[in-house]
């Protein structure tokens, strides 16, 4: 008979632990939601935070990078504004704005108007009346943090667009932490789209600058046929921070997703997106613009699963790595038997600023089809001298110069969202952080 592996836990997973036992009975939702819960963290007891040997994780090692777990978040806790919480995004965009503190939706400090068709209810009263509506896209047993996500989130929004719905503002659903100590904050997003509806998303988070709080955020996106959805997710986090997000989406029939993710901020950040696009005549395009300085670590996973045939998928991840940062982006592009005619193509790009910097790619193919069109491709380099000397030939000083091929190298993912309102807003994300370079 073999004997079971025994795990032993690290002092952050003990205090994991802790902090649920304590929690549990306070957390929201019915009976239901608790078993939900206590199914959750009965994965994380059995596998622990994840690690360099799961594969999913190779490059961002949890286990060993994540040394203390902060205390949860109190339901109604923090400011909205907080000492040194930057906005983000620019008073010019006009926006509705949902407006999550320390995990728990606002109604009082959200502004709802101009979004006709838009239902917004928070994540505790859905967990109490409804509570099969959240986690219905994935299985918790998939990944760790997600199952930790559902055994702790405090709070959150559920969103649904009505049917044939176009609301004439974007929407932004803003994440603040608002706390001066460490704080653990855990919140849930679910939107839900209807048939032929069309909404454009603007999801940003932020907190303190210098505060070292913790934050695991998952969204639930789910389109039904012919409903089409921008997405701009900016992460502006403390350099002190860190940051786990997971996005989950479902697509049906003929529906549209172009997604874009501009990260700067956090000590450690990783975004992980599972897209089955589950509908014919569906496209999808992933974008993101990550700058990493200083000793950060960024991560960028993305699966997109094609499962029906005629279906799209385009993605493009531009990273700029400076001093003695790492970054990673892991993608794969998984094509079931059924889905033929599909075209899908994934490329990461990226440009390191030091010799000190580091950056690993890892673009996966799986093809069970035979009539497809699918390609990956990375790159990795210096600025292209050349480039550079062009410039200053024409009279640029070197900063300048290079400061402005680096724009532009980012410019292009922000671009391919298709927005120029949306982007407009976000460029200023990239010119503010190539500002501060060299003076961290």
């Amino acid at each position: 008979m073999t004997a079971q592996p025994h795990l032993q836990r690290t002092r952050t997973e003990e205090a994991i632990v802790e902090a649920y036992t304590g929690a549990r009975e306070r957390l929201p939702g019915g009976a239901d939601a608790r078993a939900s819960r206590d199914a959750a963290f009965s994965h994380f007891e059995r596998f622990g935070l994840p690690h360099r040997r799961v594969e999913a994780w190779k490059y961002t090692d949890l286990r060993s990078q994540m040394r203390s777990f902060a205390p949860l978040a109190e339901h109604g806790t923090g400011d909205p504004v907080g000492p040194g919480v930057p906005d983000g995004l620019p008073a010019s965009l006009d926006r509705a704005r949902i407006v999550l503190v320390n995990g728990v939706f606002r109604p009082g400090q959200s502004d709802l108007a101009g979004i006709d068709g838009v239902e917004v209810e928070a994540l505790e009263d859905v967990l109490i009346r409804s509570p099969e509506r959240v986690g219905r896209l994935f299985d918790d047993g998939d990944d760790v943090v997600m199952a930790l996500n559902t055994a702790l989130m405090l709070g959150g929004v559920v969103i649904t667009i009505a049917a044939d719905a176009n609301p004439a503002r974007p929407i932004e659903v803003v994440n603040r932490t608002a706390t001066d100590a460490a704080l653990s904050v855990t919140s849930r997003a679910i939107v839900d789209v209807g048939a032929n509806a069309g909404v454009r998303i603007i999801e940003t988070h932020a907190g303190p600058t210098g505060s070292t709080y913790q934050v695991n955020t998952l969204t639930e996106l789910d389109m039904a046929p012919g409903a089409r959805v921008t997405w701009a997710r900016l992460q502006t986090e403390s350099e002190a921070a860190q940051h786990l997000a997971s996005f989950v989406a479902r697509m049906a029939n003929d529906t549209s997703l172009h997604h874009l993710s501009v990260n700067r901020g956090a000590a450690l950040a990783r975004w992980q997106g599972f897209v089955r696009i589950a509908g014919r005549g569906a496209a999808a395009g992933f974008y993101a613009a990550t700058m990493l300085s200083g000793s950060e670590h960024g991560d960028n996973t993305l699966v997109v699963e094609h499962t029906e045939p005629h279906s799209v998928s385009n993605e493009l991840f531009k990273n700029v790595v400076d001093d003695r940062a790492t970054g990673a982006f892991q993608g794969m592009i998984a094509v079931d038997r059924e889905a033929q005619k599909t075209d899908a193509k994934m490329m990461t790009r990226t440009l390191l600023l030091s010799n000190e910097a580091q950056f690993a790619s890892k673009p996966e193919l799986e093809i069970f089809a035979d009539d497809v069109r699918c390609g990956h491709g990375a790159t990795a380099g210096e600025i292209d001298p050349a480039m550079l000397f062009y410039l200053m030939s024409r009279g640029l000083p070197p900063p300048q110069a290079e400061q402005l091929l680096i724009e532009a190298f980012l410019d292009e993912a922000i671009d391919a969202l298709g927005d120029e309102a949306i982007g407009e807003a976000l460029k200023p994300v990239v010119s503010g952080w190539l500002a501060q370079r060299g003076k961290m």
